[in-house]
């Protein structure tokens, strides 16, 4: 929410701020350990490594322009895709910036000892750096924050310097130096690109000051693209130069690569100016460092994210000092035991992570069809560039090295311990691009539901029986079967699959007979059929193979429901398919399952088509269409009402609950009986979905899992039928029609 902050910041200072935070480490730290990896071709490099920064700067350009507040890559991850992946963008930003500070204390103290002429033992190196980051931290935990306050000075200094250095030294570069400057083909060139991508880092921080831009949706999107740009030019040239005027041992010997540049073409005047610049710069973004990374802990803090106590400020100087402590211990710990190349890349990984999550928040936002979200600038060709930029940091992330990438996995991973831990339990949100999408997978389900009950096609159903399968079974089989009639044209295949010994030197073909046997037309005389617009036909069929028969002959009549005795001796979990099982997994269309309860033989239970009450179950999502059609056939049949059940976890945000309720008030409007619906809360939904089908006569549900997965763990669809005392038909959806990954992830973990 906007704080009412003064808008006073114009596009000079938009770009003095990003060229700010990017110009430090970069250019006097990083280029001499990236050329010990890719030798000249560093230069290309640094190029795609800018590159690679354009998606998220596009991509950050586009929140902030939607969500014009202060507030970092955090707060706009946080709130649209959800405290998980926020806590995951929070942790990695907060370890980015804490490498990124103790990066530029262990590359800063080289320039200070180049400037007093001696040379210094590591050790030595090592403590006049961890003095200088506890003088920071102590600067800190007193409120000073320098770098706002100079930032434009800074900048002025570090721009006039590298001018200097680039004027005064572009003359002597040699080009042999520069021999496959430009060669994508050199080996080393994607890790020394990772190495240096941190170089890039500050580009987006100018959205963490939105609130504060004049016409951010100009300057802000510009500001970054400017900036960048600049960026990325001064950093290939001066790379070039560094190259051209050194020789490679020397270079690779340094760690003051500009300093002793500027030493062979500037003087003793040109050097002191580039090592104050380099200081200057350096301290400053560790400074910056220490600052900003402890205020993630802070902001999470107060989103429960992270214990309370990161939220506490200082009495005496207003300022957080747990957080800073936490943070400045962190960058002891990377200065004292961390080599430096090691700190570069492990900076770079955090930060590629970040980024990818930056391009998938759009995304998020984009394709949720967020309601408020809009931006004043739209990221260009969407959604290629963001891609491009997910793949290229995973590309980074793969190739940067294992240790960065380890790294990387293992803040990922403990991040969502953390957040499953600690945080799940004490908050009570979720991101609005979950909320949105949660509401567009039902909108799909409507629509699917709404042209399944208008469709006007014929709906081909095959009953199968056995000689197994009791009278009454076959009664309710076609019962069911026929229900569908009253709300679709309908076509029922009777068909009495016969199993007979194997017979060595018989036709391989089954034999077929289609004389109606006395059962059916009892059926017929009864009722049980509802007119004549339905037309049944019966066939007898003897195979050696009744499973491979009945999908052989469900695939050649192309049939869209195959309605079948549910086997509970058949259905529960099993290493090895066969039966049932198999002829689920391998069916051409949709399969109904009719079970007649736990106790079938009593007289006075109701069959399935005579319940009251139909109970329907969504099992994972929403509603298949298919479950709701044949619910809604039988309920209508029967005179019976139809009770909608779905189960949230106990602790699902109240924005869940209310979409779901939505998108069970849609669906009562579609259904052509009385309808109610129950959103149940509980931890164990077996239980919960069984103490609320109660009274219901019939249970509709899913078959909700198939494979090996199912008979190695067994179907939760499986475990309600068996849990209550109705009868019950379970529908398998055919494979055309079941979700992808990505929208069974959706089912899975954002729907229901």
């Amino acid at each position: 929410m906007p704080t009412g902050l003064k808008r006073d910041l114009g596009l000079p200072a938009v770009v003095a701020i990003s060229i700010g935070a990017m110009v430090g480490s970069g250019i006097f730290i990083l280029p001499a350990l990236a050329y010990e990896i890719a030798g000249s071709t560093v230069v290309l490099a640094y190029l795609l490594a800018g590159l690679l920064v354009v998606p998220a700067a596009f991509s950050k350009s586009e929140m902030a322009t939607a969500m014009p507040e202060d507030g970092g890559t955090y707060v706009y991850i946080e709130r649209g895709m959800g405290p998980l992946v926020g806590t995951i963008a929070g942790i990695g930003t907060w370890f980015s910036l804490s490498f990124k500070g103790a990066l530029a204390l262990v590359g800063g103290v080289p320039y200070l000892v180049f400037a007093l002429g001696r040379d210094l033992s590591s050790g030595t190196v090592t403590a006049i750096a961890l003095g200088l980051a506890v003088v920071l931290i102590l600067v800190n935990l007193l409120g000073s924050d320098v770098t706002g306050r100079f930032q434009v000075a800074i900048v002025a200094v570090m721009l006039a310097a590298m001018t200097w250095f680039v004027a005064g030294s572009g003359f002597a570069v040699e080009g042999s130096r520069l021999s496959g400057a430009l060669d994508p083909g050199t080996p080393g060139l994607l890790v020394a690109t990772g190495a240096v991508f941190v170089s890039y880092a500050g580009v987006t921080k100018i959205a963490s000051v939105a609130e504060e831009i004049e016409n951010p949706s100009r300057n802000i999107p510009l500001g970054m693209m400017l900036s960048l740009g600049f960026t990325t030019l001064l950093y290939v040239l001066l790379v070039a130069i560094l190259v051209g005027v050194t020789p490679g041992d020397v270079l690779t010997a340094t760690d003051a690569p500009v300093a002793v540049a500027a030493q062979e073409t500037l003087g003793t005047l040109g050097v002191a100016a580039v090592v104050a610049a380099a200081l200057l710069a350096l301290v400053s973004t560790a400074n910056a460092g220490v600052l900003s990374a402890s205020r993630y802990p802070f902001a999470m803090a107060r989103d429960d994210l992270v214990p309370a106590a990161f939220e506490r400020l200082d009495p005496r100087f207003n300022t957080p000092s747990r957080a800073v402590t936490l943070t400045g211990a962190v960058i002891l710990v990377l200065i004292a035991f961390v080599p430096i190349l090691q700190i570069a890349k492990l900076a770079s990984a955090f930060q590629i992570l970040v980024f990818v999550l930056v391009n998938l928040a759009v995304i998020g936002f984009r394709e949720g069809a967020v309601e408020g979200y809009d931006p004043d600038f739209v990221a260009p060709l969407y959604p290629w560039l963001q891609v491009a930029g997910i793949v290229g940091g995973f590309v980074l992330l793969f190739t940067i090295g294992t240790i960065p990438l380890v790294g990387a996995v293992l803040i990922t991973a403990g991040s969502m311990v953390w957040y499953y831990v600690y945080a799940r339990s004490r908050i009570d949100r979720e991101g609005v691009v979950r909320t949105s999408a949660r509401k567009n997978v039902g909108d799909r389900a409507i629509e699917e539901t709404e042209a399944l009950f208008d469709s006007e096609e014929p709906f081909d159903v095959l009953v199968a029986i056995t000689e197994d399968t009791s009278p009454a079974m076959k009664r309710e089989l076609v019962r069911t079967a026929s229900d569908i009639g009253r709300l679709r044209k309908t076509a029922i295949s009777v068909v009495e699959f016969v199993d007979v010994p194997q017979q060595m030197f018989a036709e391989t073909h089954p034999s077929v007979s289609r004389e109606n046997p006395e059962w059916l037309n009892a059926v017929r005389a009864d009722g049980g059929t509802p007119g004549t617009d339905i037309d049944v036909q019966y066939r007898r069929i003897e195979s050696e193979h009744s499973a491979q028969s009945m999908v052989d002959y469900a695939t050649y009549e192309d049939h869209d429901l195959l309605v079948m005795e549910r086997d509970r001796a058949d259905f529960h979990t099993r290493l090895f398919g066969k039966g049932s099982d198999w002829i689920l997994e391998n069916a051409p269309c949709d399969v109904l399952l009719v079970d007649e309860g736990p106790d079938p033989a009593s007289k006075d239970r109701p069959g399935v088509n005579d319940a009251s009450e139909v109970a329907v179950v969504a099992n994972r999502g929403p509603y298949d269409p298919v479950k709701l059609l044949l619910a809604d056939s039988i309920a209508e049949e029967a005179g019976a009402g139809i009770h909608l059940l779905q189960a949230v976890p106990a602790d699902a945000p109240e924005t869940r609950r209310q979409t779901i309720e939505a998108y069970h008030d849609r669906l009562i409007s579609t259904l052509t009986v009385p309808t109610r619906s129950t959103v149940i809360e509980t931890d164990d939904e077996i239980t919960g979905l069984t103490r609320f089908v109660g009274d219901a006569e019939l249970l509709v549900t899913g078959v909700d899992r198939t494979g090996l997965t199912a008979r190695l763990f067994g179907r939760p669809g499986n475990r309600l039928v068996d849990s209550v005392d109705a009868n019950a038909v379970m529908v398998k959806s055919h494979g055309d029609r079941n979700p992808g990954l990505l929208q069974r992830f959706l089912m899975d973990h954002v729907f229901g």
